[in-house]
């Protein structure tokens, strides 16, 4: 079984929601992303999003652009993320999925990204600008190697394509809750409940929320409305506002309040 699935289903018996944070790849450092994605597994994560730079990332606000352009100005690239993942999963067994967008992956090819993810111990991937109709060969690609395409759903996502976008839908639906690009929000949107309903009348796949997901609150607010949620800019502005060393805890200790929330 893929350890996606695993982790839903584990958390669904526990009543609880599954915890994603999301991590830069060479943010802050190369080091020191190994080491605050450990922090996030010790203080309750059951999941990691570990996002791949790229110089244009067309769904990513300005907190993410910023992680990234730190990391893209260290010299990070693909190689950096393999090696990242799988210093991560020699320390843990929860589902790591990795986010980019497809230029790059074209360039380096989809059976080679999928095989050097797969041998990492990675569990699926996320690329936010396929659509499920130009996605064939990368998700044949990855599915060879056991490895899911998440594929994504917005408020605006009519019934019907919601229906295609579930059809044959892996791992999770990675549900936006709100149009536009990532950012932290102080509330979430008034319509997001009748949303993440449509969502759930037309696939039994899980349903993961991310954009502006960035508070305890939020989260309680989502149990029994969706499955899980992923939770990326409020880490990553704990890290830039925190003074130089206690970044890793801050966020940590963040991840613990949402972790205790979801």
């Amino acid at each position: 079984m893929n350890r996606i699935d695993a982790s839903f289903k584990s958390a669904e018996a526990e009543s609880r929601l599954v915890l994603a944070p999301y991590v830069t790849v060479g943010y802050p450092t190369r080091e020191s992303a190994v080491e605050l994605a450990l922090a996030y597994v010790e203080a309750g994560a059951d999941m990691l999003e570990i996002g791949m730079p790229f110089s244009d990332p067309i769904a990513d606000g300005p907190t993410v652009q910023l992680a990234s352009q730190i990391a893209l100005e260290g010299g990070v690239w693909l190689e950096d993320a393999f090696n990242m993942i799988e210093r991560i999963r020699s320390q843990t067994d929860i589902p790591l999925v990795p986010m980019g967008y497809v230029n790059p992956f074209m360039q380096f090819g989809f059976d080679s990204l999928a095989r050097e993810l797969a041998a990492a111990g990675a569990d699926g991937l996320i690329v936010p600008d396929v659509l499920p109709e130009h996605a064939d060969d990368i998700e044949a690609a990855h599915a060879e190697h056991g490895l899911y395409l998440i594929r994504f759903a917005a408020p605006t996502t009519p019934r019907q394509r919601l229906r295609h976008v579930g059809s044959g839908a892996q791992g999770f639906i990675y549900c936006v809750s709100v149009t536009g690009v990532t950012g932290s929000r102080a509330r979430l949107a008034d319509d997001l409940p009748a949303y993440l309903a449509r969502v759930g009348e037309a696939t039994s796949v899980p349903r993961m929320v991310g954009f502006g997901i960035s508070k305890p609150e939020h989260l309680r607010a989502l149990h029994g409305r969706a499955e899980g949620a992923i939770v990326a800019s409020a880490l990553i502005d704990i890290v830039q506002a925190s003074p130089p060393g206690a970044g890793i805890e801050a966020a940590a200790a963040h991840v613990r309040n949402l972790a205790a929330a979801a």
